[in-house]
């Protein structure tokens, strides 16, 4: 087995770009570790990417590394899922959302997923967004925007940008 995990991790406060990383499926596992030691201190991630880019596996695989205590699970049809994990000797809390079959923000706002977003921003949770293309303009900065694009079928590639 190839290990075919790259990352580069730009410094300058110029940069927009965080963190670039590519990744096998079967690696996925240190590339969420790696993800999590550079961005952990990060409330709101927004992850955006087509349709079987891999956005819930890698959250899953997130999820796993951070030792999630809840089944983790897409929340496209229940549009919200709340997980718990310890973090520094405190429970933390998760929110998953995805947007994908939202119509509109004032959908997201009816869903309560305003309300998550908010919690993330005040520090009293993190937030993890599918599809926030939805309702771009429900999550204010400073958040991350995650890109995933599939290289093949085996491998994908993820871009952070720092939104402000």
């Amino acid at each position: 087995m190839i290990f075919s995990i790259h990352c580069y991790y730009l410094s300058s406060p110029m940069d927009a770009v965080l963190f670039q990383i590519s990744y096998t499926l079967g690696d996925i596992d240190k590339a969420a570790v790696q993800f999590w030691e550079v961005l952990h201190t990060y409330r709101i991630f927004a992850f955006s990417g087509d349709l079987g880019a891999g956005k819930t596996t890698f959250i899953h695989h997130l999820c796993d590394h951070l030792k999630v205590e809840d089944v983790v699970s897409s929340p496209t049809f229940a549009l919200i899922n709340e997980y718990h994990f310890r973090e520094e000797g405190k429970d933390s809390t998760i929110y998953h959302l995805d947007w994908y079959r939202l119509k509109d923000s004032a959908e997201a706002i009816n869903a309560g997923m305003e309300d998550c977003i908010n919690e993330a921003q005040k520090g009293a949770a993190r937030c993890f967004v599918e599809w926030p293309e939805k309702a771009r303009e429900l999550v204010r900065g400073p958040y991350l925007w995650i890109s995933i694009a599939p290289e093949s079928v085996n491998e994908r590639n993820m871009t952070v940008t720092l939104i402000n």
